[in-house]
């Protein structure tokens, strides 16, 4: 009985130490994610300016980059507290926060990304999905057990 206790409290350890890491882990990707979306927004505005690079880009005037929410590290998503409203999101995510706060029950991404006007592909879903489940990490949704979300 003491080798089962044992084994399963050094087990339980391993693990705290190995979700630490991936916490970890998951904050460096975040943030590269982060760097990664400002650029897009920086990339896109020159390559409209200059006409995908073609036209000089010494004729164009520089543009004032405004950063929002998800460039340099800024969450997309951030954690809900009390008294906090959805225009603490981003309109992608409140729109996401409608529609299951509209659903008669718990409603799963494809229903979402059908909602949200998108093909019921993998391709369309699994991004919904991925944002679905960062409202839920994030207190915004709550996550049944069956992976479909209700609002909290």
């Amino acid at each position: 009985m003491v080798d089962v206790l044992t084994w399963t409290i050094e087990r339980r350890m391993r693990l705290t130490e190995r979700a630490e890491l991936l916490r970890k882990e998951l904050a460096e990707i975040d943030a590269e994610l982060g760097r990664l979306e400002a650029a897009e927004v920086v990339f896109s505005q020159w390559a409209e300016a200059t006409d995908g690079g073609r036209r000089p880009s010494g004729i164009v005037e520089p543009e004032r980059v405004v950063a929002g929410p998800g460039a340099g590290g800024m969450r997309l998503v951030p954690d809900r507290v009390e008294g906090m409203g959805l225009e603490a999101l981003t309109s992608e995510y409140q729109r996401i926060m409608e529609i299951v706060a509209g659903a008669d029950g718990p409603v799963m991404a494809k229903d979402v990304a059908l909602a949200l006007g998108r093909e019921p592909t993998p391709g369309k879903v699994e991004p919904v999905r991925g944002q679905l489940r960062k409202l839920a990490d994030r207190g915004w949704l709550k996550r049944t057990g069956s992976g479909r979300y209700l609002p909290r």
